[in-house]
């Protein structure tokens, strides 16, 4: 495995875990913790889909990021 597959890679997984934590109710959707795991994540798969050249991913990639951190300041706010 290459260093792009490796930073992509754990962006997914880090964008996955909390999707399956929230499936089966064992992470709330509007906690810190979820959304901190979306926006490093989504910054790690941004990142190696710059790396790639693949602009579709980054695009999305890069909208999850920016939609997690949103989400996590909007979480900060009513705190």
């Amino acid at each position: 495995m290459t260093f792009v597959d490796w930073i992509s890679g754990l962006g997914v997984l880090l964008i996955l875990i909390p999707f399956f934590l929230t499936t089966i109710s064992r992470m709330s959707e509007k906690s810190v913790i979820y959304f901190l795991l979306n926006l490093i994540g989504g910054v790690l798969a941004f990142w190696g889909s710059i790396l790639v050249n693949s602009v579709p991913f980054a695009i999305l990639e890069g909208t999850w990021a920016v939609v997690a951190l949103l989400g996590l300041i909007k979480t900060f706010r009513k705190s």
